[in-house]
């Protein structure tokens, strides 16, 4: 299975224990395929960078670049010949569309109430919560 993490939830596993934290461990451990882009990883590299996750970070050890340096390693890293409106209220979601679209990702994993669960999918690519993800991955006897 392939999956595209939300920028949200990439955050959230990285600074906190939970259900992100169980998906991206799964990542790790090869479970599932990890899919992003390099616009999402450099979306990831700037919000890890705000002032706000400095000492969390600094308190596990880990750096913002160190971070999306090793999602780079276990991650397939896709380039989208283009970024179609998808989104109508979050352009920048669309990326997140077009990763998953280009990778082939089975499911898109998000945090957004607002932009993305609602659409609930996209060209065959469900999009759900890291709940749901956790679920049909424990389906598939994987995390």
């Amino acid at each position: 299975m392939r999956l595209v993490l939300d920028t949200n939830l990439l955050v959230s596993g990285v600074i906190a224990a939970g259900l992100p934290r169980r998906l991206l461990d799964g990542a790790k451990a090869g479970e599932f395929e990890l899919c992003t882009s390099e616009v999402l990883l450099a979306e990831l590299l700037e919000v890890l960078s705000r002032a706000k996750f400095a000492q969390r970070l600094a308190q596990a050890g880990l750096t913002p670049k160190g971070v999306v340096d090793d999602l780079r390693r276990i991650a397939v890293v896709v380039s989208p010949p283009d970024t179609p409106r998808v989104v109508p209220t979050d352009p920048d979601d669309d990326h997140i569309i077009a990763a998953a679209v280009t990778g082939q990702a089975d499911l898109i994993a998000s945090g957004d109430k607002r932009d993305l669960l609602p659409l609930g999918s996209f060209q065959g690519i469900d999009i759900v919560t890291a709940r749901e993800a956790v679920e049909r991955l424990e389906a598939q006897g994987k995390t």
